[in-house]
Order: structure tokens, then C-alpha cells, then sequence
């Protein structure tokens, strides 16, 4: 995928949520057909050629993206959730914030031993949720056979929360 095209379709909202920061806002995106049956097929192709039962998408952008992908592959989607949103038995895992942590839940059943499993979202920044959703996956007795993220902060270093895992993005900036 030509990474140039791809970030015309992705608009920068400076001071957004705070001051300092440079939001990479993907409802343009999202919005070009043609661009989000792009992101779609270049996430998934990397994995095409791989067995993979469930694929996650972290909240909540990740879900626009990983429902697509999971109906490429002929896998199963899962959400994992902030905490509060699942109706059923949980599993959970704390993860650090730059000023605190936060919590990410996945619903107890919905990893079988043994199953392979992808985890896509939209950004890859400090990598702590994504490093969170591999723990949660391992928990329940998967394994993770890779990521896929839109858009990767490189500057902010989070590939190296998921170092050891095959790790796929679109487009990095650093």
C-alpha cells in the first residue's frame, strides 16, 4: 500500500484532546470507500496465508477495523472492552497510561486453548493496550499470531511492548 495515499486520507487535529497533541483523526478515511477497502485487504493480507481463529479488536476504533478483517479471514471477531461494557464473566487486565493505568476486558469464553489470534487497531502508540490484549489472549490460552495497526506513533516506541510478535502497520510516523 502506498503509504503517501494513505495518509492523505488520514487529517492531523492539532490540540486535540489536549494541548501539545497532533490527533490522527481516520473518519476521513472511513469515509473513502475506496481507502477503507484498502486499509481492510492490506491488514488482513499479511496474515492470509496463516490459520487464524478469532480475530480482536481493542476498543473502539480497533472494532471498525477488526470486523472486516475477521470476515476476510474467515475468522471469529472478538471485542475486548473497557471495563463495565461486557454482559458476561470477564477476564482482566491492568495496563499503564502515562499518568496512571486503565483497565481492558475480554469476555471469559471467548478464547479457546490453542486458538490463533489476531489483534488489530487502528494505532499503535505507547503499546500498552496492545501489550494488555496479548496477556489477555495468553491468559485464556491463545496464541497470538500477530498485529495489525492502521497507523503507528513510532517516536512514541510502542513496538517495543510487543516485542517477539509479528508485528504488521500501514503507516508509520516518527
Amino acid at each position: 500500500m502506498d503509504q503517501a495515499w494513505l495518509k492523505a486520507h488520514v487529517r492531523d487535529v492539532l490540540d486535540y484532546p489536549k494541548p501539545g497533541i497532533v490527533f490522527k483523526d481516520i473518519t476521513p478515511l472511513l469515509g473513502a470507500a475506496d481507502a477503507f477497502r484498502a486499509t481492510v485487504d492490506a491488514l488482513a493480507e499479511p496474515f492470509a496465508a496463516t490459520r487464524v481463529d478469532k480475530v480482536i479488536g481493542i476498543e473502539a476504533r480497533g472494532f471498525v477495523f477488526a470486523a472486516p478483517v475477521s470476515y476476510g479471514l474467515h475468522a471469529g471477531f472478538v471485542p475486548v472492552r473497557k471495563p463495565g461494557k461486557l454482559p458476561w464473566e470477564i477476564e482482566r487486565e491492568e495496563y499503564v497510561l502515562e499518568y496512571g493505568t486503565d483497565l481492558l476486558e475480554i469476555h471469559r469464553d471467548a478464547i479457546s486453548p490453542g486458538e490463533l489470534v489476531l489483534v488489530v487497531d487502528d494505532v499503535i502508540a505507547t503499546g500498552g493496550t496492545a501489550a494488555a490484549t496479548a496477556r489477555l489472549v495468553e491468559r485464556l490460552g491463545g496464541d497470538v499470531v500477530g498485529f495489525a495497526f492502521v497507523l503507528e506513533l513510532g517516536f512514541l516506541h510502542g513496538r517495543e511492548q510487543i516485542d517477539g510478535y509479528q508485528v504488521h502497520t500501514l503507516v508509520t510516523y516518527d
